[in-house]
């Protein structure tokens, strides 16, 4: 027995308000701000310079768009849920619609890798640029404050005061986080704008050249580092060349992370069925735009070599400019980017914990809403767990984690809609997915691709937590589930 639960239940849940409910605040705009706000930020910022000098040098450009298309697959079968399932949770709920409470629970313990993971990521690199902030002012942070201990260091700091920082305003309230975000939203694209404008004339042609870097397998090999690609025969997977492109569209699928968070607030909007497709796709399309003139401008500014091991490939790029004068002004919005990616992270993961606790599968703590109708304990939870990750584990662990944990739940999202226009053709969409079967299959291929291209060790560790996930489902979940317990009893 598939345990599932109903449209009709859900969306009778949707409907619910009071007290005990979260509250709806978010606009269409304020909807597109949170997928801008938490697409935006490390995969661009820092990624983008790690994928073009380890995997696929200027061609990064094709990395970034494919790893869009594979995005947007995905993007318009989020549209077709969110619209008919307005309810917070996101892959988590739409797969206990159409597959069950089981694949319910794997989907929503994977988010956990894909939100609360990227919030870790993301704020290794704030420290980063945030010390780069302090020597402006001739003070710094010790490098041992910096980076964790498998890096070298003690723990890093500053990423565990950002954590903390925001947590705190996310247990305030959802209509004061959102506003924060919008500023921070307006402040980051204003300097992805400028760094395109004034970059532009900058351009050196011959850092374009060659665009694909021949492949250097070898190397890859001698490193020890594999895929699954390595065990059928292709050793060469991933350095350079065609397969470079492939294997940085992978690790840049981190950056597109976050449109899909826009789902989890659907119980959060105005008006759900108009806005929740707006917010996916509208932030996905303008986003997309920003990075492909982004990297194109990046890579033209600086080689593609001078970007490896560096965290803050951006300023470095910039400096080719020689405004100087704008170095501080550029780091300032940089860290802006960042916090309003964290931001709409902690959100995200609070929520689907939030309906995971709603559903019985996990204890009543992660459901109890303050005065203010948050999450608080979920978020005061998150706040340690996601501090400890953020304060002593690498960031290109790290990012590998997350990139597996999303393009999962992509694939699971896109399944999901081939089963419920099979079981439940007659339900009302407010926006259909194009292209049905064909779009949402492409969307499967590509997905388990990209997953196909990242190192075998993020195959082991999405293992490993999806075991840990399994256990607790078996030893807690499946006894105080909800759903369970009306059918048994019906």
């Amino acid at each position: 027995m598939l345990f599932k639960k109903s449209i009709p239940q859900i969306i009778g849940e949707a409907k619910e308000s009071g007290e005990h409910t979260l509250k709806r605040t978010l606009s269409s705009g304020g909807l597109v701000a949170l997928g801008v706000g938490a697409i935006i930020g490390a995969g661009l910022f820092s990624l983008t310079g790690i994928a073009a000098a380890e995997n696929a040098g200027p061609a990064v450009i094709l990395s970034f768009i494919i790893a869009a298309v594979a995005c947007s697959f995905a993007g318009l079968c989020y549209a077709e849920f969110a619209s008919m399932i307005p309810v917070a949770g996101s892959a988590y709920t739409y797969s206990y619609a159409t597959m069950g409470e089981f694949v319910a629970w794997i989907i929503g313990w994977d988010l956990v890798l894909e939100y609360a993971l990227a919030s870790a990521t993301v704020a290794v690199s704030w420290s980063q640029y945030f010390n780069q902030l302090l020597m402006t002012f001739g003070v710094s942070i010790p490098d041992q404050f910096l980076k964790g201990p498998w890096e070298g260091g003690v723990v890093n700091v500053p990423a565990i005061i950002i954590v903390c920082l925001l947590s705190l305003l996310l247990m305030r309230g959802t209509k004061e986080s959102s506003t924060v975000n919008n500023i921070l939203v307006i402040l980051k694209v204003s300097v992805v704008l400028i760094f395109i404008v004034l970059g532009w004339s900058f351009i050196d042609s011959a850092n374009h050249s060659p665009f694909i870097p021949t492949n250097e397998g070898e190397e890859l090999v001698k490193s020890g580092e594999k895929s699954f690609w390595s065990f059928l025969g292709s050793e060469d997977f991933g350095k350079f060349g065609i397969s470079g492109i492939l294997r940085a569209a992978g690790v840049l699928f981190f950056a597109f992370v976050g449109f899909d968070a826009v789902s989890t607030a659907a119980q959060e909007a105005k008006d759900p069925k108009r806005g929740m497709p707006i917010g996916i796709i509208g932030s996905l399309v303008v986003c997309t735009i920003l990075y492909v003139l982004f990297s194109y401008v990046m890579t033209g500014l600086e080689n593609y070599q001078m970007f490896k091991g560096d965290a803050k490939p951006v300023a470095t790029a910039f400096a080719k400019t020689g405004y100087t004068f704008l170095n501080s002004a550029l780091i300032v919005t940089i860290i802006a980017g960042y916090t309003s990616v964290i931001l709409v992270m902690l959100l995200g993961q609070s929520r689907v914990f939030y309906s995971m606790s709603k559903d019985g599968l996990l204890p009543k703590i992660f459901s109890d809403l303050s005065k203010n109708q948050t999450p608080w304990k979920t978020n005061l939870i998150f706040m340690v767990f996601v501090s400890i990750f953020a304060g002593f584990v690498p960031v290109s662990d790290l990012g590998h984690m997350v990139s597996i944990g999303t393009l999962f739940a992509f694939t699971l999202v896109c399944i999901g809609i081939l089963v419920l226009r099979k079981s439940n053709p007659e339900l009302e969409r407010p926006f259909k997915t194009p292209l049905v079967p064909f779009l949402p299959i492409l969307g499967v291929i590509v997905c388990v691709l990209l997953m196909a291209s990242l190192p075998i060790e993020s195959w082991e560790r999405l293992g490993v937590w999806l075991l840990i996930g399994l256990i607790i489902y078996v030893l807690y979940g499946m006894k105080h589930s909800k759903i369970r317990q009306q059918q048994r009893k019906g």
